[in-house]
């Protein structure tokens, strides 16, 4: 059985403890919250976990095998690292850290005390992102033109970051992990309208050597939930809305072109054929993203979301932060 603490408690941190008390192989030892109200409503899901208001003392609980860390997002890196060098697992919650060098601190801490550190970029254990990976690697879609995503709604106001850092992991990472390589260059623009200096809306570019591109909407000031991810290919497109009843919709539909190409005006065929719902298995990914670390963990192996993926997330979210406060000037990574 696999130790674990979950650190945080709160809204988001609430669902690790449910996950991980209801999971087979792991034991849920001890919570941890500053808040007295959080740990009574932990105690409910859990009571059989320890309760405690300080990490320090889970920290040297030298039966603690792994940390599920799930605290605001300034005390990642530092919590991570505290894990790490007392010889625990990390999960960490997105995002991984707040600029590039405590991410990379945090892989090499990883590295040196030979221990799994994952990052919480929860989409990539999504089945119809993975699907879509399957489609995208496959060469069924035809070579990809662009991205785009859209992660809006009418939602809970942040203090301690911006939509940005708030909603970008998410979708940074499903990129990512789509197309695994790093973008070339980023540019960010965006507005802060309810509290001054966070941002509520983003629109970040995201450009790619071999010419791809990707642009990203992000807002919690927006009158209807969204979440969508478009890809555009040279052989079919496809819409992945996690909003919707069907997950996934495949459509054949595009541009063909003949051998003996020479202008788009005489020689571009329309296609607009079928649209396909492939049939996907549900599961939830808060679950499935458990069970990959507690793999890892048992086998010894990289996690898919390594540290590695943490620290390119968090690189282009520290360039794309610069470009927002240069509005909108490129930043190359």
């Amino acid at each position: 059985m696999l130790r674990v603490a979950v650190f945080g408690a709160g809204s988001w941190g609430i669902n690790h403890v449910r996950v991980v008390a209801s999971e087979n192989r792991c034991t849920l030892a001890a919570i941890v919250d500053p808040d007295p109200a959080a740990r009574e409503r932990a105690r409910s899901i859990a009571p059989a976990a320890r309760l405690a208001a300080d990490a320090d003392r889970v920290l040297s609980d030298q039966d603690i095998d792994a940390i599920v860390i799930a605290t605001p997002a300034p005390t990642h890196a530092p919590l991570a690292l505290a894990a790490l060098r007392a010889g625990k697992h990390v999960l960490i919650e997105k995002p991984f850290a707040l600029n590039v060098a405590d991410a990379r601190a945090v892989r090499d801490a990883a590295r040196s005390h030979g221990r799994i550190a994952m990052v919480g970029h929860l989409m990539v254990f999504h089945p119809a992102v993975r699907r879509l990976r399957e489609l995208l690697v496959s060469g069924t879609l035809g070579e990809l033109h662009y991205l785009h995503s859209t992660r809006v709604n009418l939602g809970r106001l942040r203090q301690d970051e911006n939509a940005l850092w708030s909603f970008g992991p998410h979708d940074l990472s499903m990129i990512d992990y789509l197309l695994g390589k790093q973008p070339s260059s980023v540019t960010a623009r965006g507005q802060s309208v309810l509290q001054r200096g966070i941002e509520d809306v983003v629109f970040l570019t995201l450009r790619y050597g071999d010419g791809e591109m990707a642009n990203i909407h992000l807002s919690w000031l927006h009158p209807r939930k969204e979440r969508r991810l478009t890809l555009v290919c040279s052989q079919k497109m496809v819409e992945f809305d996690d909003v919707a009843a069907d997950k996934l919709r495949i459509y054949d539909k595009g541009y063909d072109r003949p051998p003996e190409f020479t202008e788009y005006g005489h020689y571009l065929t329309l296609r607009d054929g079928d649209v396909h719902i492939p049939q996907i298995r549900m599961q939830e990914p808060l679950r499935l993203q458990l069970q990959h670390f507690a793999d890892c963990i048992e086998r010894g192996e990289t996690p898919v979301t390594d540290a590695a993926s943490g620290v390119r997330v968090t690189a282009v979210l520290e360039a794309a932060q610069r470009s927002l406060a240069g509005d909108g000037i490129p930043v190359a990574l």
